[in-house]
């Protein structure tokens, strides 16, 4: 495959000005007049081309080009575009040699390693890519908290040549903990693995999920200097989770340095006891899945037929309840409103779980970070993503589970207003639509609304707190009533059996605080187009923030400047403002939020957002 034509020029010019750095066409001259000297016979008028080359090959000349000629990663994919084109392979010397970066030396580091891989025994067959040559790659992913990296990109091959770092911060997140750095007994009790996933993308820009492993990191706690090698063996997905892909060579080491190393007893002892309480936590679930499901099918035998997902596998083969892949999950500044979420979530690609032969759908809900790193997903990863989204937004989301026209299972979102408006959003296209419900003992006279949804049963619904089974007469969307706390209508799981832990509130209310963001994305809408849209989702929000016997107050304000101060000794001069900062009530949670907006020639468009809840004392 060959180059476009303005990189095959800048590859000519590098080359040129290497050859020009080494003086080759000097050192050429003076091969070829010396062998001239020595080898032309008299009776010879001149050389062939053969002669020549054979002479330059003879003194080395040739060899020491190609060693000289070397070709940064870097400095190519600077100028390449991101996506979908891939990245060129050209051979580089220098990639072992990783980047220095600063670190904070009051805060600790897991500094993981990625040094090289192996028994890639798929590409066994792959030719070594030639320089210009574009091919199929490997990147590792990572995610540890709520820190995520990617590796570059290597080409495929039986030992692909992986050799990054990366810089892992560990702390305690417990309020007065985060600043202070985490000894070996805090991050003995830091759970959380190292989630790795390693995507393979071909010539075409295709991505396929090649492994998905959790690492456990703490072993590094216990080893001698702080520091330890691992050999991680990682396996297929999906109809392959039991087959070996390949090795990957890891070192972990601790920065600083620990002060005092745990003894690998204590270590194993801790990690021990928690598979031990997770074991347990995973059966005592179990049963009471058992014992609700007999309970469910006891109300109506008929519900036997009816698509209630309580456990579904994912990419390593494990079974999972269907509440753990759906948490509350914030998108920061990159989106601003729970449509915007609903778009983003649509334009990730659609794909169904692939299935060796034929043969029904193969289930396969993936991870979060799967499916992100993957870019494409079932609908069901779509809806799990724009769920965990919108509960970000505090909104009353569920997953809803259930088929389609012709009986094909589906799955998609749904919310719960508070002056109980049901709204359906379709994670594959971003659609929203507005659930009424048809009475089916109306008179056949009376019009009934016809349904735009493509929706046809309901089985089940979830998020990360609650699961409920339908168990009314008909499981028909159409004549579905969705009051959630009539438990004759929807039968619920206990949730002590999958509640998860909630974090603790602190005087400024960072949840509150991302509350605020549709409304000032709303406001700058409005101030362009004249059209107020979105509104409703940051009321019903604001609504489940502020608890009963509670009061909120929001002061939005607009400038066209970015002088922090200025713009904040501004606010504190309207009384709205100043009766916010200044309240005093109990529990008074206060919030912030500021977006700029920008524009051509450095202009910008401020928008701040100073809120607070309280429950008055008075």
């Amino acid at each position: 495959m060959s180059l476009p034509p303005e990189k095959a020029s800048e590859l000519k010019q590098l080359i040129h000005q290497q050859l020009s750095k080494m003086d080759v066409h000097g050192r050429i001259r003076e091969i070829l007049a010396e062998t001239i000297r020595e080898e032309l016979a008299p009776d010879q008028q001149q050389l062939s081309t053969d002669d020549l080359i054979k002479a330059l090959r003879r003194r080395g000349i040739i060899d020491d080009v190609m060693k000289e000629l070397n070709f940064v990663t870097d400095s190519v994919d600077q100028e390449l575009p991101s996506s979908p084109k891939q990245p060129v392979c050209f051979t580089d010397k220098q990639s072992t040699l990783l980047k220095k970066t600063n670190i904070d030396p009051t805060r600790r580091y897991l500094y993981l390693q990625v040094l090289g891989g192996k028994a890639f025994l798929e590409h066994l067959q792959e030719p070594e890519p030639l320089p210009g040559q574009v091919c199929s790659t490997f990147t590792l992913c990572l995610h540890f908290r709520n820190q995520r990296f990617r590796s570059k990109p290597v080409p495929c091959a039986c030992e692909p040549d992986f050799h990054d770092g990366f810089l892992l911060e560990v702390h305690r997140e417990s309020l007065g903990d985060g600043t202070r750095m985490a000894d070996s007994t805090t991050m003995l009790s830091i759970s959380d693995p190292i989630h790795m996933v390693l995507i393979k993308t071909d010539i075409f820009g295709e991505t396929t999920l090649v492994a998905s492993y959790f690492l456990e990191w703490r072993s590094v706690l216990g080893s001698e200097n702080g520091v330890t090698n691992l050999t991680v063996e990682l396996m297929g997905v999906g109809t392959e989770s039991k087959v070996a892909v390949g090795i990957l060579n890891i070192k972990l080491e601790m920065y600083p340095a620990l002060n005092q190393t745990l003894s690998q007893e204590v270590v194993n002892t801790q990690l021990a006891l928690e598979r031990q309480k997770t074991a347990e936590k995973e059966r005592l679930f179990l049963v009471y899945a058992k014992q609700w499901w007999r309970e469910y099918l006891q109300i109506r035998p008929s519900h036997s037929s009816r698509l209630v997902k309580i456990f579904a596998q994912d990419e390593n083969g494990i079974n999972r309840p269907v509440c753990s892949y759906v948490k509350p999950l914030r998108a920061g500044r990159l989106l601003d409103t729970p449509r915007q979420a609903a778009r983003f979530v649509n334009v990730l690609g659609y794909e169904r779980a692939p299935v060796i032969g034929g043969g029904g759908k193969q289930e396969q809900w993936c991870t979060l970070l799967a499916f992100l790193c993957r870019n494409k997903g079932d609908c069901e990863d779509h809806a799990n993503l724009l769920c965990s989204l919108l509960l970000g937004y505090g909104l009353e989301a569920f997953v809803c589970v259930g088929t389609k026209a012709k009986g094909v299972p589906h799955a998609w979102v749904m919310t719960c207003g508070t002056d109980g408006t049901i709204t359906f959003w379709e994670s594959l296209t971003g659609h929203r639509y507005i659930h009424k419900s048809t009475n089916p003992d109306e008179s056949p006279v009376a019009e009934q609304p016809k349904p735009l949804y493509p929706y046809r049963t309901i089985g089940c619904v979830f998020n990360h707190q609650m699961f409920l089974g339908n168990c009314q007469p008909s499981d028909s969307v159409e004549i579905c009533i969705f009051d959630l706390n009539d438990e004759s209508k929807w039968k619920p799981m206990s949730e002590e059996a999958i509640k998860s832990d909630l974090g603790l509130t602190t005087v400024w209310e960072d949840q509150l605080s991302y509350l605020l963001s549709p409304a000032l994305a709303s406001y700058e809408f409005e101030r362009t187009t004249s059209i107020s849209a979105g509104n409703e989702e940051f009321q019903d929000a604001i609504r489940r923030a502020v608890p009963d016997g509670h009061t909120f107050k929001g002061f939005p304000i607009h400038f066209v400047y970015r002088n922090a101060r200025r713009a904040f000794a501004t606010c504190l001069r309207s009384p709205f403002c100043e009766e916010i900062i200044c309240c005093r009530g109990d529990q008074v949670r206060l919030a912030v939020r500021v977006r700029v907006f920008t524009y051509p020639e450095s202009a910008c468009a401020v928008w701040i957002m100073f809120a607070c809840k309280y429950r008055s004392v008075l």
